[in-house]
């Protein structure tokens, strides 16, 4: 058996794109059909966030702003 593509006869690329094509195919129909079904709940809920108090991190005894 041998595991590179050059040598590979013409069924075994078709196989390749066979299963390429599936997968993305597939891809792109869950990605069709995924929906976020809250879409407009926080602008009709008129939701305020404010921005709380300004944050130093350290990270190797520095500090980082």
């Amino acid at each position: 058996m041998s595991h590179s593509l050059i040598g590979a006869d013409r069924t075994t690329h078709l196989k390749i794109i066979a299963v390429a094509l599936a997968s993305a195919i597939a891809v792109i129909l869950v990605g069709i059909t995924a929906r976020v079904t809250d879409i407009g709940v926080a602008s009709a809920q008129n939701v305020v966030v404010k921005a709380g108090k300004p944050a130093a991190y350290t990270a190797r005894h520095t500090t980082v702003r």
